[in-house]
């Protein structure tokens, strides 16, 4: 289980009504493409030997002993497999009927899991046949074997920690109090559930909803196995809706597709990370609680899941304007309570004609028209010095005129020399010091702009700019309120092209040029032909790649090792291993080095999942070795 990935798979055979043999061989059939298919866990719909539908045929001894000649069979064939197949049937013990689970690997019947919550209202009248599991595990002998029977059962592996299994099935996801819940605080990384859900109007969204927010209720993967069209249509319809999800997020759907095995990785470290993060996830230890465990072979899992290259930007177009129109909400409405609250009279912006300070405006203008204020209250400041081009330039004002705000240019450029004779650095040496002597000066005249009109700066840097620490102590890196602080940069690009496409207030032609502009500080001289001449990307690395990094290094923790092994499977095609190789290592070093930066930000609002406010989510030392992070 290499980097906690485990494979797992779900799968509706096309069932007959009360046919159990073919009910049988269909599951046999399914056990070897998953295991083909290096699953290692393979869950079926409830009762799936006989139908969900069978009513009164459960009383029949001839319908459960087939069910048992069945499981016998299914047992015998898995012999030699590491496979654990969950797969359902009715079960008789002494005089009580229950619907149940029965997990098998490798020739045995591991457990037993009768359903706890029977529904017995509207088209459901399950109390009618079944009996709800006992209030306690115990063992029965099943098949010849000792097998644990009741819903307290836990599988796991002492080869693979990180596996833990519970079972519930169907109505019991849906109860108020289901058991997955106890399971999962007893351990239980992985449930299972078998389900005979029938279909209604509305009730598809409904079902996708209630698995994957309950998965992340429970901070756990989620298997759900939905039963076959194969069963009888008295009364209901049912359509094969399987689903497979992890921690609050759907990887795997399929609808109305039977006899087709749905397979993709769980990432049980990532689980576990979560609910060690999580202090409201209080593991418990119920007595109760029956424990099996199993073994799995030691392959190194080959990814089948897919990882998104931008986990920051969401899919599609209009999940990406809706979340476009919350972020930039969440933005301004910090903006606008700072500003009431400082009794702020304006805001002032150094607009560079770059992303960061067009997305920083934008989120002004916001704020100003939620306050009822005008527009000419926001101060947009250009100020040229020796690597400003036309473009940048031109653009700033354009966009500032576009939206009706307030524009000023100050030319830098003579403070900046008399600066650097003050401290007798050399005008054309192009060193460190050359470049942050510009962009503290620039901060200077955006605060001294603000004491004068009683106003605030509005900070500009982005999330993947304190990442690296790529931004000038005391220069940029300082304002007054820092409305992009948790905003990436592959973000703030799908944010002003969102505003590019709406035209608002008619800069969609400008705002496409910026999109269009290469990033860069402008802090070294233009080219012979007036073009940027420092290229961001070219000094620290794309910054997709940058974003990928930071989003599983800080929000799930991962070694620098399987975040490579990510970004092989993320970005390939795009770049090669050695590439990837030396943006990490950059990624990594950066990091540690620059914490220093993030450990004084000004204040600035929390918009998604990460942000590296030493207020807020992120507490790091600015003297921590990364050593241990760079092996890759």
């Amino acid at each position: 289980m290499k980097d906690g990935f485990f494979t797992v798979a779900v799968s509706t055979p096309h069932l007959k009504v009360a046919d159990v043999v073919h009910n049988r061989d269909r599951v046999l059939e399914l056990m070897h493409e998953a295991k083909e298919r290096k699953a290692k866990l393979l869950v079926l719909p409830e009762l799936t030997l006989t139908c969900y539908t069978a009513s009164d045929l459960f009383f029949h001894d001839v319908l459960l002993e087939a069910s048992l000649d069945a499981l016998r069979y299914l047992r015998d064939s898995s012999r030699g497999s590491d496979l654990i197949t969950v797969v359902g049937l009715p079960y008789r013990d002494c005089d009580t009927l229950y619907n149940t689970a029965a997990v098998i690997q490798d020739g045995r019947v591991l457990a037993l899991i009768p359903k706890t919550h029977l529904p017995s209202y509207s088209e459901f009248y399950e109390t009618r046949w079944f009996t709800p599991a006992p209030a306690h595990v115990r063992h029965i002998t099943l098949l010849g074997e000792d097998v644990p029977f009741g819903s307290h059962i836990i599988i796991r592996s002492k080869s693979h920690p990180l596996f833990r299994l519970g079972v519930e099935i169907c109505e019991d996801l849906w109860a108020p109090d289901s058991p997955s819940l106890s399971h999962a605080l007893n351990g239980a990384t992985v449930i299972a559930n078998l389900s005979a859900s029938d279909e209604l109007i509305g009730k598809e969204e409904y079902r996708r909803d209630l698995v994957r927010i309950h998965s992340g209720k429970i901070t756990a993967g989620y298997i759900y196995a939905d039963t076959s069209s194969g069963e009888s249509s008295t009364d209901m319809v049912f359509t094969a809706h399987n689903l497979i999800a992890e921690d609050g997020s759907v990887l795997a759907e399929s609808y109305m597709r039977e006899d087709e095995v749905l397979v993709t990785d769980l990432d049980l470290q990532k689980i576990n990370h979560e609910r060690v993060r999580k202090n409201t996830f209080k593991s418990v230890n119920d007595p109760s609680y029956e424990f099996v465990d199993v073994s799995f072979d030691d392959v190194n899992v080959e990814l089948v899941r897919t990882f998104s290259a931008h986990p920051f930007v969401p899919d599609g177009d209009a999940e990406i304007k809706k979340r476009a129109e919350k972020i930039i909400l969440l933005q301004a409405l910090g903006l606008k309570k700072r500003l009431e609250h400082t009794n702020a009279k304006s805001a002032v912006i150094g607009l560079s004609g770059g992303l960061d300070s067009t997305l920083a405006l934008l989120v002004t203008v916001r704020a100003f028209d939620m306050l009822s204020r005008p527009r000419s209250g926001i101060i947009a400041v250009t100020m040229p010095c020796f690597g400003t081009t036309k473009r940048t330039r031109s653009n700033a004002e354009l966009l500032a005129t576009a939206l009706g705000v307030s524009f000023r240019e100050v030319n830098i450029t003579k403070s900046v020399e008399q600066h650097f004779r003050d401290i007798g650095q050399d005008r054309f040496c192009y060193d460190v010091t050359f470049e942050n002597g510009q962009a503290r000066e620039r901060t200077q005249v955006l605060m001294d702009i603000a004491n004068k009109t009683s106003g605030m700066v509005i900070g500009t840097g982005d999330l993947s700019e304190l990442a690296l620490g790529w931004a000038t102590y005391n220069g940029d890196h300082m304002s007054m309120y820092a409305v992009n602080a948790s905003v990436p940069k592959t973000l703030v690009r799908y944010l002003v092209r969102y505003f590019a496409d709406e035209n608002l207030s008619g800069s969609g032609r400008v705002l496409y040029d910026i999109l269009d502009t290469p990033v860069s500080p402008e802090l070294l001289p233009a080219t012979s032909d007036g073009t940027i001449s420092q290229i961001t990307e070219d000094l620290v690395g794309p910054y997709e790649l940058h974003d990928f990094f930071l989003y599983y290094f800080v929000r799930h923790s991962f070694s620098a090792k399987k975040i490579k092994r990510l970004s092989l499977s993320a970005f390939a095609g795009v770049y090669d291993e050695e590439t990837i190789d030396k943006w990490l290592m950059t990624f990594i070093r950066r990091f540690f080095s620059q914490q220093f930066k993030r450990s004084c930000l000004p204040d600035g609002p929390k918009v998604g999942t990460i942000t590296l406010s030493p207020r807020s989510d992120w507490r790091m030392p600015s003297d921590a070795v990364s050593s241990l992070w760079q092996d890759i």
